[in-house]
This record gives C-alpha cells, structure tokens and sequence, in this order.
C-alpha cells in the first residue's frame, strides 16, 4: 500500500520528507523517492528497495528545498526500479500517486498524439503528463489540476508541486485516502495521519473527490464540482491508535472506507493494463502438474476461500476443496504429493491454520499464503506469498483485508486459467477488465452509507436475521451474517437460497428480517424466487442487487441496497461491502464496542 508525504516548510524538507516516508513503511513497498523544488526547478532522487537505499543515494547526491513531496511505492503499473519509482517529473510539475488509474491507456494514446513521450511504465507518469498538458496550454497549476481531475477515473490520491512555484503544493483524492497538516508557516500532505504524526497535531482530512490547494498560509478546500468547501481541523493526539481514524468514528468504518484504494492497490501488484494480463511472478509449481487444490482458512478468510473454488473450478478446471483450519488436520485427509495447498490469513499468525499449513507441508503439498503481513509465520513457512496490500486492520471483524483476500484470489484464478489453457487471451482481457472497474465501483457503494443506516434502523431490534444467496452470493450470504453477529450480537445465519425449504424456511415471520444477496447472474431468477417464498410468509426483506434486479423486484421489499451491474465474476467483491456496512450501522445502533466486540481478537494466535 503506497504512502505520501509532502511539506511545504521554513526550513530544508528532506528530513521531514524522509521521516514521513519510514513512518509510513509500514505500508509495504519496494521503492522510495523524494522531489524538491529548488532555485532551478524540480529536482529528485529516488532508489529501488529500502528507504536505507534512497538514503545512501542522498548522502551520495544530496538534495535540499523548501517545499517537496515523497512516496514508497509498492509495484503496480511497471515493475519495482528506479524508472517507475515516484515521483515522477515533467518540465512542469512532480507527482506523487496512491491508487489506480483506470483509463490511463486511452490519456496516454491522447497524449501521444499531441507529441508527448514517456519514461516509464506508470500510469502515474500518464497524470503527470496529463497535468502538464494543460499547463502547457497555458492554464494556471489550480486550472490544470480542476481540468485533469474531470477526465481521470478510478481510485487514487495525487500531491502535485509546479516548477516556478515555491508556495504552492495541490492535493486530490478519490476514493483512496489524503490528510492535510496545518502548521505554523508550514503546510503538509500525507496518505494518512500517521505519516504528519510529528510535524502537526491539527488535521484536515479530504472528503471523497475533493482537492486542495496549499500554501504556508493554509490551504483551500474544493469539490468535485470546484466549489470551494469547509473541512474542520481536527485536534490529534501524537500518540496511541486514535490518530488513524481520521473523521470516523470507528476504525471499522474507516477501513471500510479505504476498500476502493487498497483493493486498487492490491490488483496493481499483479494486473498488467498494457497487455490486460495477470502477472504473477515465478510460482515453485507448475498449474498443468497439479492435482489438487486446497483452500484452507478460518472464518471471514475460510468465506474468501468459498468464493475462490467458485472461481477455480470454473474459470481453470482445477479442482479444490475448501477446508476450515480448525478441522482439516483432524480428519486426516489423504493429500497426493505435489498438490498445491493455498492458506488465508489476515494476520499469518492464525494458529489453527498454521498448523494446518504444517500438516500439508509434511504432506508434500507445495505450500502458498495469502496473508496482509508478508513476514508473518505463515509466510516465512509458506514456499511462496500473495501479500495484499490492505495495510494495517484495527477492527476486529475484517474489512478491507477481506476484499483484498478476494482481488488475490480472481488474479490467482485467472492466471491458473491461463496457464492452464482453460482461458483464452480474450477471455482473461474481459476478466481483468472486470477487476479494474472494482476500485471505482467500491466507492460509488460507499455513496449509499445513509441509505444503509436508514434500513439498519429498521432491523437493529431483530433477534435473529438471515441471509441467503446463491453461487457466490452464498458464502457472502454467511460472511454478511458473521459480520452482524460478531459486532451486534444479534443472532444471524447465513444459507444457501436453495436450502431455505430444506428446513430454514420454517423460522420465517414477520419477525425476522431477511437479506437477499442477488446480482443479475444466472442465479437471479432463481434467488428471486426464494425471495418470493420468504415475502409470502411476511418476512421483512432488504433486497441486494443492481438496477435492473431492484426494478424488477424492489419494490416488493422492505428497502433495497442499489450496487452497480458489473459481471457476474466481481460481484461478491462488491456485494461484501454493503453487508459490511449493514453490520456496522446496526452495532451503533446497539451501542456495541464495533472495533473490539466482546470475546474476540484480531489475531486467533491459540487453537
């Protein structure tokens, strides 16, 4: 997950800039660079690897200014060197970039056109030109910045300083987070609070597509309609974990909220917009030798897993069997050599399955983790790592590391298609396609937030909730069901649509609210009808679909949760996020600790 940091100061930056950077290592990264303006223009250093590599460069090469913007970049677009680290320089201008741009090939065609040429294999360099286009045609940097923001989609946060400009330093965000510091003489930018910890205490932090102009006087907040807005200063306490909710009340909202950046980042680690492919680095196992495939994880991560063998089987033939941690070494099941055995976890520390992971390593199973901390147990013990790129989780009851687990598991999936000559070229182009829109999607959803907490009023006096769905709606159907029970108590159940007459149906009333999870996929129809069985029997029904699923049956509900139509592939990416919203409204509603709810840790670290 990429940080920034930018200061505009009283006195040489550097020190800052690289302070900001170490604090915000904690982000994962493999590559680092700072820019300053200086009495020429702009000028920068930048290394591969480390921070303690950009610092040797800088005790080599050093570089002094007053106003000046960092980033760690963990690889998206273009692989880890010197050439795609951040940040990137035109004649004009220095940027930094978090996040995704999703239609950066179409600016870079227009571009190339109008005879502008590149160095990188960024879409953060497309911005820089982009921005620098404009400039060139005369406009001002804040009439740059308002005209690019307008073209650019996706989900990203950008820190901008001009050549010629020495009291100016621009800042926009979309979907991906930004901070503003207010100081005495001095302003700064940071992806989050942490990073401005010991520069300012007051803090101002960026709404959704809103952009910010600062001077050392202070700085001037926009819409994205360009009209100038208020953002309060919020007083911070340096120390504690307090300082990462930004303007949430709850770390869970607020990681709920970080879903279209982190998961933006995390399909940047593998996704190749240029050739519309997935790139995995080199795995220890060929797909084609595989016999089997086991997916083995516990609660919210064991759903991710679920949705996952939907994904293998049908998009690479492979066959998989998805275990619970805490029983797949009891049953002493056989494991032919040379399968690959596939572990998720948050934290890599889960001791259920940690052991797990041993059992299959004893078995002859090739051993990869999915974890969101790379030098965890789990991944030292794995033969190889998908490291997510979510950041630090502080709730309890997982978020943004579940979504991240989900981005993983599609581009594992479709190269395991690929490699296996399950999936055409064209075919993983329209997959990939699918997974770049998720960033931008995930946050028109979080557009609904009030929407939500008008329905969980109407449901937070519930004893006992279902939930159904069918295909990958089901294991969504039983996270959206851990989820409201693990932070409001409230006893909650999720089903197979499919199996409501099987015995479920019979605690129907109009007592018990139920949640349909239903995309336009090819199981609507038939999700639609279980949802009609439940109506006839007056249960209270909030309705989970696109425009076309809710013009059809919404109307019949007690409310609808409207999330956009996308393939069917990426849906239970997205349709996670309104049940984790749902859950979290409700546990306000109750008064319930959300962030740590009784009896649970973040970490099962003891079987």
């Amino acid at each position: 997950m990429c940080g920034i940091i930018g200061v505009l100061g009283k006195k040489d930056v550097v020190p800052s800039l690289i302070g900001g950077l170490k604090r915000l290592e904690y982000r994962g990264y493999d590559s680092a660079g700072i820019a300053t303006l200086t009495a020429g223009g702009i000028d920068r250093r930048r290394a591969e690897g480390k921070l303690e590599n950009l610092e040797r460069v800088l005790e080599g090469n050093s570089l002094q200014g007053l106003a000046g913007i960092g980033h760690t970049r963990w690889a998206t677009h273009g692989v880890p060197n010197e050439v795609n680290a951040h940040p990137h320089m035109t004649k004009q201008i220095a940027l930094v970039h978090n996040g995704i741009i999703e239609n950066y090939r179409e600016l870079a065609d227009e571009l190339t056109a109008k005879g502008y040429t590149f160095e990188s294999e960024t879409d953060t360099e497309i911005a820089a030109q982009y921005i620098t286009s404009y400039i060139d045609d005369g406009k001002t940097p804040e009439e740059a910045m308002a005209a690019v923001l307008k073209h650019l989609h996706g989900a990203f946060s950008l820190a901008v300083i001009f050549k010629g400009h020495d009291n100016l330093m621009i800042g926009a965000r979309r979907g991906a987070p930004l901070a503003v510091g207010w100081g005495d003489g001095e302003m700064f930018l940071g992806s989050d609070a942490l990073a401005l910890a010991p520069l300012t205490v007051r803090i101002s932090y960026l709404e959704e597509d809103d952009w910010a102009v600062l001077t050392r006087d202070g700085a001037t907040f926009y819409d994205k309609d360009g009209k100038q807005v208020e953002r309060p200063i919020k007083q911070t306490q340096l120390s504690g974990a307090m300082i990462g909710k930004g303007n949430h009340r709850h770390f869970m909202m607020k990681e709920i909220a970080e879903q279209p950046a982190v998961m933006g980042e995390t399909l940047n680690a593998f996704f190749n917009p240029k050739s519309r492919t997935i790139t995995l680095p080199d795995l220890p196992f060929d797909w084609n030798d595989l016999p089997k495939m086991t997916i083995v994880a516990c609660g919210t991560s064991f759903y991710a897993g679920m949705i996952a063998k939907y994904w293998f089987e049908g998009i690479a033939d492979l066959n998989v069997e998805v275990d619970i941690a805490s029983e797949f070494r009891y049953r002493q099941m056989p494991l032919k050599k040379g399968g690959l055995a596939l572990f998720i976890s948050q934290s890599g520390e889960t001791a259920d399955t940690l052991a797990a992971l041993k059992y299959a390593k004893e078995h002859g199973q090739h051993i990869a983790s999915i974890v969101n901390v790379e030098e965890s147990s789990m991944g030292r013990e794995s033969d190889f790592v998908f490291h997510t790129q979510a950041g630090p989780e502080i709730g309890v009851a997982s978020t943004k590391a579940f979504t991240c687990q989900l981005v993983t598991l599609a581009c594992i999936a479709i190269d395991a298609g690929v490699k296996r000559g399950i999936i055409d070229h064209e075919e993983e182009a329209r997959l990939c396609a699918a997974l770049s829109e998720v960033p931008a999607r995930a946050a028109e959803i979080l557009d609904s937030d009030e929407n939500i907490k008008a329905l969980a009023e109407a449901i937070f006096e519930a004893r006992d909730v279902l939930y159904i769905g069918r295909g990958t709606g089901y294991p969504i159907a039983l996270e959206g069901a851990l989820k409201l029970k693990e932070i409001s108590y409230i006893h909650a159940e999720g089903y197979a649509a499919g199996e409501l007459k099987h015995g479920p149906i019979a605690l129907i009333d109009e007592l018990v609210p139920v949640i349909v999870v239903a995309p336009s996929d090819p199981y609507f129809e038939k999700t639609a009808s279980n949802m009609q069985e439940v109506m006839a029997r007056n249960a209270r029904v909030i309705f989970l679909s696109d425009a076309d699923g809710i013009k059809q049956l919404g109307g019949r509900a007690l409310g609808s949760i409207e999330l956009p139509k996308v393939d069917p592939f990426v849906a239970p990416i997205l349709y996670a996020i309104p049940v984790q919203i749902l859950a979290y409204h409700v546990a306000v509603l109750k008064g319930t600790d959300v962030d740590q709810p009784r009896n649970l840790a973040k970490s099962v670290t003891v079987e």
